[in-house]
C-alpha cells in the first residue's frame, strides 16, 4: 500500500510516497514556503495561507504522478503561529507565523513590559502548568491575545494552524485540529481546550474547533477521480520522534539547526520543562531552543567572512572545521552559544581567550562542550531521576562531527542508539499511515 505524506514547514513545503511494503520513504518533492507579507511592521510575520494550500495542492499533484493508487495523504505541520477562519472554514486573517515577534513589543508607549509580560501576569501558575509551560512570542494564544487587544479579533471567529487550514480547503472540510498541535491550548489534566486561560486573555469569544484522532480521517480531497482520505496534521516534532521510533523507556536528543530533548510519558508529569501531547493520550516532556547549529553557523560565518569579502568563498568549510576539531584541544576556551533567544538564555559569549588556544578546531570543541553539557542540563529538568535507560541521538550534527559524540557519551553513561534517518517527519507520517 502507498500513501502521500506532506510535512508543512516553515522553509519548504516537503512531501513523498510512503511505501508501507518496502518501508521507504520515496520521490520526494518540494514547493518553497510562502514569502511573508511584505509592509508589515518590524517583527510582524504574516503569510497569505490560500498560497500556502496552493503550493501544498502542487506538490500533491506532483506525488500522484508516482503514486496514482495511493490510499490516503497523511500531513504534519509547523507548530505555533495561528489564523482565523469563519464559520464556512475562509480565511479572516493572514497567516500570523510563529515566527512573529510582535507580542514582544511593549505594551504601551515607555513601558518596558511586553505583550507576553502581560500574559504570563494573567496566568496562575496552574493555568501555566496545565497548559504545559508553552508562552512563546509566536504562540497562538500570545498572537491571539494581540489581536484582541488591537480590536482586530473578529467575534465567533475559529482559531486554526496553518495545517488544519490547508486540509480543510483542500477537502472542503470543516477545520479541526489534533492535540498534538494544541501546544499552550490544552488543558493537559483535562484534555480539553483550556477555557479559563482563554478568558484570562479575553478570548472567550472565540470558536474552538474539535479535536481530531490519530485513525480517522478529518475529510476527503477529490482529485484526478479519486476520493483521497485525509487526516488531521499533527506536530512536526512529534512526526520527527516518531519517526526516529522513540520509545518510553529512551530519552531523545536532537542536535541539528534547532535543537531538543524529549521523552514520552504515560501520564501527565510536569516538570521544569514543557508538556505536549503525544499519541495514544500519553505525554511528551519536551525542551525546545537549545542552542545548536543555528549558533554554530553564526560562527562558521565570521571564519569565513574575509574569504567572502575577497570574493573567494570557502566551499568546504565544514569539512575543515571537522578535521580541525579530531586532533584540537579546548585548553580552557569556554563557547556559550546562546547567541539567541533560548532554554538557557540569551546572551552567548566566548571567553577563557589565549594567544594559544583562539584556533577552529579548538573554538568548536568548546562549543561541542556547551552542546553537551546543555543536554544534560536540560535532561535533569525533564527529571531529576532519570526515567530512561537509552538515548535516542538523531539530527546531522551527532553524525558529522565525531567529537560532539564522543561528549555526549562521556556524559550520559547509558547506551546511544544513533538515528541515521534523515527524512525523520515523512518516517513518522509512514508509520502512522502504516499503523493505520
Amino acid at each position: 500500500m502507498r500513501f502521500i505524506g506532506i510535512d508543512i514547514g516553515s522553509t519548504s513545503i516537503k512531501g513523498a510516497v510512503l511505501n508501507s511494503e518496502s518501508g521507504q520513504v520515496e520521490h520526494i518533492a518540494r514547493e518553497p514556503f510562502p514569502n511573508p507579507v511584505t509592509g508589515l511592521p518590524s517583527g510582524f510575520h504574516e503569510v497569505d495561507p490560500i498560497a500556502v494550500t496552493q503550493r501544498t495542492h502542487a506538490v500533491i499533484l506532483e506525488l500522484l504522478k508516482h503514486a496514482p493508487d495511493a490510499g490516503s495523504v497523511r500531513f504534519c505541520s509547523q507548530m505555533g503561529g495561528v489564523l482565523l477562519v469563519d464559520h464556512s472554514a475562509q480565511p479572516l486573517t493572514n497567516y500570523l507565523s510563529w515566527r512573529d515577534q510582535r507580542t514582544l513589543l511593549p505594551v504601551a508607549p515607555g513601558s518596558t513590559a511586553s505583550l507576553l509580560d502581560e500574559i504570563q501576569s494573567r496566568f496562575s501558575q496552574q493555568i501555566f502548568t496545565e497548559l504545559g509551560k508553552e508562552l512563546k512570542p509566536g504562540s497562538a494564544t500570545a498572537l491571539l491575545h494581540w489581536l484582541t487587544r488591537h480590536h482586530a479579533l473578529p467575534h465567533a471567529a475559529i482559531p486554526v494552524t496553518i495545517g488544519d487550514f490547508v486540509i480543510s480547503q483542500l477537502c472542503q472540510s470543516t477545520p479541526v485540529m489534533h492535540p498534538t498541535h494544541g501546544i499552550g491550548m490544552i488543558n493537559l489534566l483535562t484534555q480539553d481546550w483550556h477555557h479559563e486561560a482563554f478568558h484570562a486573555l479575553d478570548l472567550q469569544h472565540l470558536r474552538w474547533p474539535a479535536f481530531a484522532s490519530d485513525t480517522q480521517p478529518v475529510g476527503t480531497l477529490h482529485q484526478q477521480g479519486r476520493a483521497l482520505p485525509c487526516f488531521a496534521a499533527i506536530g512536526d516534532q512529534q512526526a520527527a520522534l516518531l519517526g526516529i521510533n522513540l520509545q518510553a523507556n529512551e530519552l531523545s536528543i536532537n542536535a541539528s539547526t534547532g535543537s531538543q530533548v524529549s521523552q514520552i510519558t504515560d501520564k501527565f508529569q510536569p516538570a521544569d520543562c514543557q508538556t505536549r501531547c503525544w499519541f495514544g493520550g500519553r505525554f511528551l516532556n519536551t525542551i525546545t531552543h537549545i542552542p545548536a547549529g543555528r549558533s554554530l553557523n553564526v560562527l562558521e560565518s565570521l571564519l569565513t567572512e574575509l574569504s567572502r569579502l575577497a570574493g573567494q568563498p570557502l566551499q568546504n568549510s565544514w569539512q575543515l572545521i571537522a578535521q580541525a576539531t579530531e586532533t584540537a584541544q579546548t585548553d580552557g576556551l569556554t563557547c556559550d552559544l546562546s547567541f539567541f533567544a533560548s532554554a538557557l538564555g540569551f546572551s552567548g559569549n566566548i571567553s577563557g581567550i589565549t594567544t594559544e588556544n583562539l584556533t577552529v578546531g579548538s573554538l568548536f570543541l568548546a562549543a561541542f562542550d556547551y552542546m553537551a553539557d546543555s543536554y544534560l542540563t536540560c535532561s535533569q529538568r525533564l527529571s531529576p531521576q532519570p526515567q530512561w535507560n537509552q538515548l535516542a541521538v538523531s539530527g546531522g550534527l551527532v553524525q558529522a562531527f565525531a567529537p560532539l559524540r564522543q561528549r555526549l557519551q562521556a556524559r550520559f553513561p547509558w547506551p546511544m542508539r544513533e538515528v541515521s534517518e534523515q527524512e525523520e517527519t515523512l518516517t513518522g507520517l509512514l508509520r502512522m499511515a502504516t499503523a493505520g
